[in-house]
């Protein structure tokens, strides 16, 4: 099975991404062109009860299924990587059942009780299928990442996606006439068909690439994977911690939001409309770098823990080094963008340029978050995801904190959510960081980071200047293209000026690698 190195893995991971998030933003535009503010609003209020259930279900397994496939990779103990898929497989297969159904027994409570809106009940219903289906492919995904093969995974992204788009469209278009609630509930049919797409791929990847019988001995394995268990629960249960309390935040935010902006005066459609426009609209296109960052923490787990493994600690530094720097070039082009060109792009993706106003307040200290995974995976593939757990704790709370001390206020209202959310990424990021710091003596290289940082601003002030005498002389859709080509232009000359993109890297790449 062909293996990648670190940088190659990530920009294999990288363009499948790139891929998936361009396919995942028409598949929003045509969402929000269907259903409009509230049924996205309705479609974001279910997501986060889907996310909890899912992230209850892996259990923080495929992080963990990664780091011992890479470590048994590493001594050519195949019989252990064997162990190791049956035990996930059996835990995450009871798993599933129990929170499948504990789902679809909460969902008219929590429609009723928690969410003001109650029409939240019709897209919670419908996807609840989706959880055993990504459970599965999960443990296929860290198995295949703990061999350093990205390849299923970058591909297995992509064909979700274009199944999900081909479908979306027409299953909304479809359940319309019935209500938007039903709408919401045909845009998650088409995630659930698209998921199954993805799992059959990687099941067919992993019946042609595996070199064992997984089958053959299975409930004998099972019984004598005692040992197996406890080390993919000594990773799995800290990392679930960490993922867990994302996914409980991100579930309980929604209920606080409402409530909150009740107290605030604002009726249920019109916090289920400012709920859409914020969590469907923006703060997708702000993750939208986190790609790049999430690539590079899929390919750090298994690159750090062979290292950490073989006690190359110096390797470790170095690869780290790789990844914050990457992270601070992608985030940073996004950051600028977002910010000059937040009225356009707002108005020519959702037609909702008023919505620009949140991206502006909130881009800026968004960027932190480009950092935040790469350094949790440096403390997931270090034994450091107590840590990780404790650090995205304190973040939750301080956001969670933070939203109904200010979306209970008239005068912050819905922004006031927007200010909540980026202040807990900037705990949980710089709470991280003292975390690695702390465990690796890590040294920062300040002199990239001061040269990032001189790029970003600088092109940031060249933006400006563009889309202030630039951009007005053509229609929209030129304009922003034109616009953001000579920005992009602008950005890689002051990379290549102060030698940010470095010959290492490009060493990398299998296509210029003879030129370097």
């Amino acid at each position: 099975m062909s293996k990648q190195t670190l940088i190659q893995g990530t920009l294999l991971l990288i363009l499948a991404g790139l891929i998936t998030r361009i396919l995942g933003f028409i598949n929003r535009i045509v969402v929000a062109r269907v259903m409009g503010q509230e049924g996205v609003g309705l479609y974001m209020m279910a997501v986060p009860t889907m996310l909890l259930a899912i992230t209850l279900t892996r259990m923080g397994l495929p992080v963990a299924i990664s780091k011992l496939v890479a470590e048994a990779d590493a001594k050519g103990d195949r019989k252990k990587i064997k162990k190791v898929l049956i035990v996930s497989l059996a835990i995450t297969g009871v798993l599933s059942i129990i929170f499948t159904t504990a789902m679809i027994v909460a969902a008219p409570i929590l429609s009723h009780y928690f969410f003001t809106d109650k029409r939240t009940f019709y897209p919670l219903i419908a996807i609840a299928p989706v959880v055993p289906i990504i459970a599965v492919s999960s443990v296929l995904r860290g198995y295949f990442q703990g061999l350093q093969n990205m390849r299923p995974s970058a591909y297995s992204q992509v064909i979700e996606q274009i199944v999900r788009i081909t479908l979306v469209a027409l299953l909304t278009s479809f359940f319309l006439p019935y209500g938007v609630e039903f709408a919401a509930a045909g845009a998650m049919i088409s995630v659930i068909i698209g998921e199954l797409a993805s799992l059959l791929y990687m099941f067919s990847m992993f019946k042609l690439k595996k070199n064992m019988k997984v089958r053959k001995g299975f409930f004998k394995q099972l019984k004598s994977g005692h040992d197996t268990l406890k080390e993919l629960l000594g990773i799995a249960l800290p990392t679930t911690g960490s993922q867990l309390i994302g996914s409980v935040s991100y579930f309980f935010e929604p209920i606080v939001v409402a409530q909150s902006l009740a107290i605030a005066g604002v009726s249920a459609i019109a916090a289920t409309r400012q709920y859409g426009e914020l969590a469907g609209y923006v703060i997708p296109l702000l993750f939208l770098p986190t790609f790049i960052t999430f690539s590079l923490s899929v390919s750090l787990v298994p690159a750090i823990s062979e290292a950490n493994a073989n006690k190359k600690y110096g390797l470790i530094e170095h690869r780290l080094n790789q990844a914050l720097r990457l992270s601070m070039l992608s985030g940073g082009i996004a950051a600028v963008v977002m910010y000059v060109y937040a009225v356009p792009i707002m108005d020519l993706m959702y037609d909702s340029p008023a919505s620009a106003s949140y991206l502006k307040v909130m881009t800026p200290l968004f960027f932190f978050l480009y950092f935040q995974g790469p350094l949790q995976a440096v403390l997931q593939a270090m034994n450091l995801a107590r840590a990780a757990m404790m650090n995205s704790l304190i973040g939750s709370v301080v956001k969670l904190a933070a939203i109904f001390a200010l979306a209970t206020r008239p005068e912050f209202g819905i922004m006031g959510v927007a200010l909540a959310i980026v202040l807990g990424i900037v705990v949980v990021t710089l709470l991280h960081f003292a975390s690695v710091a702390k465990a690796i003596s890590y040294s920062i290289k300040a002199k990239d980071f001061i040269f990032g940082l001189m790029s970003i601003l600088i092109t940031g002030f060249g933006s400006h200047f563009i889309y202030t005498y630039i951009f007005p002389q053509f229609s929209k859709v030129p304009g922003i293209c034109f616009s953001l080509l000579l920005t992009g232009i602008l950005y890689l000359t002051t990379l290549f000026f102060f030698r940010l993109i470095k010959r290492d890297d490009l060493r990398q790449l299998p296509i210029i690698k003879r030129w370097v």
